[in-house]
Parts: C-alpha cells; structure tokens; sequence
C-alpha cells in the first residue's frame, strides 16, 4: 500500500519510516506540551541523499530563534537486525565528496588513432592508477574510498571521442584524509593525461562531513535506553562509508545520530538500502519512537531521567 504511484520509480531507503516515527514522537511530546521544560524542534529534512537537505534547512534559519543545544536524529538500518541499536562514539559515517573528471583530447577515426589524443586512454590509466591512492597514500590504519562509478566517452564504434569524464566518490572519517585524497586525485589526473597529451580539468565537490557523534550524550542515551527498552542490543562499535548529512546538524549542535536495526531475515526483509527489494520490518518503528520519544524526554521532561523515564 505505501509503494510508489511512479511505475520503476522507488526511494528504497526508509525515509518513510523515519517520517512516521518523528510523527509518532512530535504526537506524543505534543500531549505533555504543558509538562516541557524547554522547546524541542521536529526537523522534517528533505533531500538528504544528495547531501543538500540540512544545508538548506540550516540556512533557512532551523538552528535560530531558538538555538538548539541538543542535536538528535536515527536511521533505520537494514544491516542489522530489529532489536539492535548502534549508538556509537566519536565519527561513524564518513565524509562524501563528488569528483568529475573531465579529459580533453583531440578525436579523430577509430582507424587512425595516431592522429588522435585519446581521452579513453587516458581515462582508462586514470582509473587504474586512483586505486593506488588509498593503497600508497593512506596509513594502513586509516580508512578511505576512492571510486570511479561512471565513465562516459564517445557514442560510435569507429570514431575516437575529443572527451571523456568519470565521475565517482571521494570517502573517509576525517577531513584531513579527505584533503589528502583530493590532492592525489588531482596530481595523478592532470600527470597522466598531460604524459598521454590531453587536457584534464578535476571539480571535486563536498557532499557531507563526518557524522560524529558525542560521547556525552551517548552516554545519557545508552543509560535511557537501557531503562525504558532492556532487552535491546546496543551496538558501541561500528562504522560506515555511507554518508549522512545531518552531519552538518551535528557540526554545528553536539549530538548523536543513531542506527535502528530494521532488518528481519525469516521474512525476507534484509535486502540492503537502495536495493530494488528494499524493506524494512515495522517493527523497528515502534521501538524507534519509543527510543527517541525517551531520548527527548530526558532532557525536556522533569523527573525524565534515566531511570524515570516516562
């Protein structure tokens, strides 16, 4: 009942469930307006999977007129399953760059390519080479991700392009890394094709910050939650190279963002984000209000502390 009225059109994520969990929290706090010793904000953001939504809602004023002192947000999570939650210290998603690569040669027939700068070939030895960047470039105990994800050149069989781009993502957990590999890439892009007698011209755009989360607040959490949901199995280490851009809420607010484990193998619900057979047990949702129903509680509710909580 709730796919897409857009036929081969899905958002396979979970930003529906999110949206009815924050509903389901904003219904339930409304109820005890009276009782709120402080003002809680709902953020209902948008555009989250082009990392646009929270710059724009930043700039729009959602940190102001109030400024929030507390920042809190939670991701249904199908790598893990219902009844788990990874609440995690310190950077847990990754910073995400997009990168575009474009090669100017000069084209000519497929059947004299000595007249030709092939910028396929350069493409081509730009790819292989960026694998060497995390390999010969980051420390063995750092994590980070370069990938090529699209590479475009030409539409004929027997015609050399003038151009060639590749696209792809720049990841790591710390801002210097991501500086260090945005140097490589242009270093090794531009030498390349200038030794294959091209022209390049490297854009890398950043598209999240870290999400890193507060120890503080983690701690009060991982004690709220405990209290109102025992049996939950609470997760302390673990990251990923997916990117998230409340990260730029978190930057400017100490908080945490938190994963809901959503997944549930018996029923075939454990197909991973953006997959085409993408669901989640709804069983998350309940438990992902009360977690952060009581999340909020405990700072904006007297008597709402971690082993009161209401």
């Amino acid at each position: 009942p709730y796919a897409s009225q857009t036929a081969g059109v899905m958002h396979a994520c979970g930003h529906d469930g999110h949206t009815a969990i924050v509903l389901a929290v904003a219904e339930l706090l409304s109820a005890r307006r009276a009782d709120l010793a402080g003002r809680v904000k709902f953020v209902f953001q948008p555009a989250e999977e082009i990392g646009r939504g929270a710059q724009a809602m930043i700039a729009a004023g959602a940190l102001q007129a109030p400024a929030p002192q507390v920042s809190l947000g939670l991701h249904l999570w199908n790598d893990m399953p219902v009844g788990s939650v990874a609440l995690v210290d310190g950077p847990m998603m990754a910073a995400a760059c997009d990168m575009t690569i474009t090669i100017h040669g000069r084209g000519g027939h497929g059947a004299l390519p000595h007249e030709t700068r092939d910028p396929i070939v350069a493409g081509s030895q730009i790819v292989n080479a960026l694998q060497t960047i995390v390999s010969r470039n980051v420390r063995p105990t750092e994590v980070a991700v370069v990938s090529v994800t699209e590479f475009k050149a030409g539409d004929s069989f027997n015609v050399i392009p003038s151009s060639a781009r590749l696209r792809g993502t720049i990841r790591a957990f710390r801002s210097e890394l991501i500086a260090l590999l945005e140097e490589r890439v242009r270093a090794i892009s531009q030498d390349i094709a200038a030794a294959l007698g091209c022209q390049v011209e490297v854009t890398v755009e950043q598209v999240t910050l870290p999400v890193v989360n507060d120890a503080g607040v983690n701690e009060r959490l991982r004690a709220v939650f405990q209290a109102v949901a025992p049996g939950v199995r609470l997760v302390r280490s673990f990251q990923t190279m997916a990117a998230e851009d409340m990260s730029y809420f978190l930057e400017a607010v100490p908080g945490t963002f938190f994963f809901v484990g959503s997944a549930n193998p018996e029923r075939g619900l454990d197909y991973a984000h953006h997959h085409p057979r993408f669901d989640f047990d709804e069983a998350a949702i309940p438990l992902a209000v009360e977690l952060l129903a009581a999340a909020v509680a405990s700072y904006v509710l007297p008597g709402a502390q971690p082993d009161h909580v209401e």
